[in-house]
C-alpha cells in the first residue's frame, strides 16, 4: 500500500492506495487559516502536523503495516521558516497573502535577463516575495531561521528529519530559475536574500529520506519507511489525473482554481498573465492560469447570505442567466490571472430594490465562472488551444452540481469533460502517493502511471443559454477599471 498527504490550504487529506491504483481508504481534517491583519493569510505549522496525523490514522483504518512508502503534495508558494529540525520559528505564510505587494518593486528592478530566467511575473504571496518581507519587517526571526520550506517541504522534514525541496514547488518560489531547472542563485543574490535558506533538490519522485520513529508512530505506520520528495499540489493532480502529455486541459476548482496544461518545453507566457512551472515528471513543464477568488468567494458569499449551499442551488438557478443585471466581481483577496493585482477588490453592483438573495447568489456564481472563462482566454492568448476541458474539484460530482457545470460549460463555451468525484478529489494525494510508488521502486517510471489514471466519466456540453451570458460578461470586464483597478 503507498500512503499520499495533501496538505491543502485548509485541510489535509491522506489517501492509502494499492500499487493497482484502487482506493483503499481516505482521511481529511481541517485547520484555520488566520488573518490577522487586513490581505495577511497564515497558518500554524503544528497544526498542520495535527491534522495529517489525524487524516492518516482515518485513511489507515488499522492498516499502518502495510504501508511501503509515503508521498507528499501541498499548496503552492507558501513559506515557513524553521530551525535545523523543522521547529518553525513563526505562523506560515500562505499563497493568499497580499503583505508584499511592496516587495514587487524589488523584482521589477532585476536586470532583464534576471527576470526572464523567472520565467513567471512578480506576485505576491509568493516565497520570494514573502522572504523579503521578512527580512525587512521581521529581521530577528529571519536571521535566526535555518530553512526556508514550501509547506510540504517542511511536512517532510518532520517526517524525515532532512531538509529538501523538489522542482515543482522550487519552481513557483520566484527564486527558482526555469530555463536551466535549478535555484535561481544570481536572483538570490540580487534580491539581497540568504542562499543558505535554500534547502536542496531532489527529483519529486526520489526518495528523500526514511520516516523516523517519533513521527511514525504518530501517524500509525512502521519507521524507516521511503519518503519521496512529491510535488506541488497542481503537479501532483496532474500526475493523479494523467496529465502528462501536451494537449488536454484540466480546470480544478478549489479555494482558488486553476486551468493548466502540460508542456515539453519551457515556454513563458510572452503576455506575462500566466504561469509556468515544472511537473512533477522528468522533462516536463505546464502552463497555468492561476484564480485565487474561486470556491474561497462562493463560500464568502454562501456564509455572509446565510444560505446552505442546498439553498445556493435552489435559489441561484431559480434566477435567469445574467442574474437581473446584478454583476459580481470576486476579487476578495486580490487577484492572479490575468490582473495580478493584490490590491483588487470585490463588489456586488447593479442592485435595485427587485433584487432578492437569490439573485446575489446568482450573480456570485456567473462572477467566478466569468474569473474562470478569464484565465482560460489567457492560456489561449498565450498559445495554448482549448477545444474542451477536463473538471476536477469544486462541484465536479454530485446531482446537486449539475446546475453549476452547465452554468460553467455555458460560460466558458466549451464541453467539460468530468473526472470521476472520487478521483477528482482526492488527485493530489492520488498523485503523491504515485510518487510514493516512483520513489519505493513500485512502479519503474512515470509512464508507468499512466495505466491507473482516470478516465473522463461523461461530458457536459453548452447548451441553449450560452449567448445569454455575453453581455453579463461584458458587464463583469468592465467592472474592474471602473472600480479603480
Amino acid at each position: 500500500m503507498l500512503l499520499g498527504l495533501d496538505l491543502g490550504t485548509g485541510s489535509a487529506k491522506a489517501l492509502l492506495l494499492a500499487e493497482d491504483g484502487a482506493v483503499a481508504g481516505e482521511g481529511s481534517a481541517s485547520y484555520e487559516v488566520r488573518s490577522p491583519r487586513s490581505g495577511w493569510a497564515e497558518s500554524g505549522a503544528e497544526d498542520w502536523w495535527n491534522a495529517v496525523a489525524a487524516a492518516t490514522r482515518s485513511a489507515l483504518g488499522g492498516r499502518g503495516r502495510e504501508v511501503t512508502a509515503l508521498g507528499l503534495s501541498g499548496q503552492m508558494h507558501g513559506v515557513v521558516l524553521s530551525d535545523p529540525g523543522g521547529h518553525p520559528l513563526r505562523d506560515a505564510i500562505l499563497w493568499a497573502d497580499s503583505r508584499s505587494g511592496g516587495e514587487l518593486d524589488a523584482y521589477r528592478r532585476l536586470d532583464r535577463d534576471l527576470r526572464h530566467s523567472l520565467a513567471n511575473p512578480p506576485a505576491v504571496g509568493m516565497a520570494g516575495p514573502s522572504l523579503l518581507w521578512l527580512g525587512r519587517n521581521e529581521p530577528e526571526v529571519y536571521g535566526a531561521a535555518r530553512w526556508a520550506l514550501q509547506p510540504k517541504d517542511w511536512l517532510r522534514l518532520r517526517l524525515t528529519g532532512e531538509a529538501a525541496s523538489e522542482p515543482s514547488d522550487a519552481s513557483a518560489t520566484l527564486l527558482y530559475d526555469l530555463l536551466s531547472d535549478r535555484w535561481a542563485y544570481p536572483v538570490v543574490e540580487a534580491l539581497g536574500l540568504r542562499p543558505d535558506l535554500l534547502a536542496p533538490l531532489v527529483p519529486s519522485g526520489g526518495a528523500a529520506g526514511e520516516l523516523v520513529r517519533p513521527a511514525a508512530e504518530e501517524l500509525g505506520v512502521r519507521a524507516g519507511l521511503p519518503v519521496a520528495a512529491g510535488a506541488a499540489d497542481t503537479a501532483a493532480a496532474m500526475l493523479g489525473c494523467g496529465l502528462l502529455e501536451p494537449g488536454p486541459v484540466q480546470l480544478t476548482i478549489g479555494t482558488g482554481a486553476q486551468v493548466f496544461t502540460a508542456k515539453r518545453k519551457p515556454e513563458p507566457d510572452p503576455n506575462g498573465r500566466t504561469h509556468l512551472y515544472r511537473a512533477a515528471a522528468p522533462g516536463l513543464w505546464y502552463s497555468m492560469a492561476a484564480i485565487q477568488n474561486a470556491g474561497l468567494a462562493l463560500e464568502w458569499a454562501r456564509k455572509l447570505l446565510g444560505a446552505s449551499w442546498e439553498e445556493v442551488y435552489v435559489e441561484a438557478f431559480s434566477v435567469a442567466p445574467g442574474a437581473g443585471g446584478v454583476s459580481f466581481l470576486p476579487y476578495l483577496s486580490g487577484e492572479r490571472t490575468p490582473r495580478f493585482d493584490p490590491a483588487a477588490r470585490g463588489a456586488w453592483t447593479g442592485l435595485g430594490l427587485d433584487h432578492t438573495r437569490a439573485h446575489l447568489l446568482r450573480a456570485a456564481l456567473e462572477g467566478v465562472a466569468f474569473a474562470l472563462r478569464e484565465g482560460v482566454e489567457a492560456l489561449e492568448e498565450a498559445g495554448t488551444r482549448v477545444p474542451e476541458l477536463r473538471l476536477a474539484g469544486g462541484g465536479s460530482g454530485g446531482e446537486e452540481g449539475e446546475p453549476w457545470r452547465r452554468l460553467l460549460a455555458d460560460v466558458l463555451g466549451r464541453p467539460l469533460r468530468l473526472l470521476p468525484d472520487g478521483v477528482a478529489s482526492v488527485a493530489s494525494a492520488r498523485g503523491a502517493a504515485l510518487l510514493a510508488g516512483l520513489a519505493s521502486g513500485v512502479y519503474r517510471s512515470v509512464g508507468d502511471t499512466l495505466d491507473l489514471a482516470p478516465e473522463a466519466v461523461r461530458t457536459v456540453r453548452p447548451g441553449e443559454h450560452g449567448p445569454s451570458y455575453g453581455a453579463a460578461y461584458e458587464r463583469y470586464l468592465e467592472l474592474y477599471p471602473r472600480l479603480g483597478g
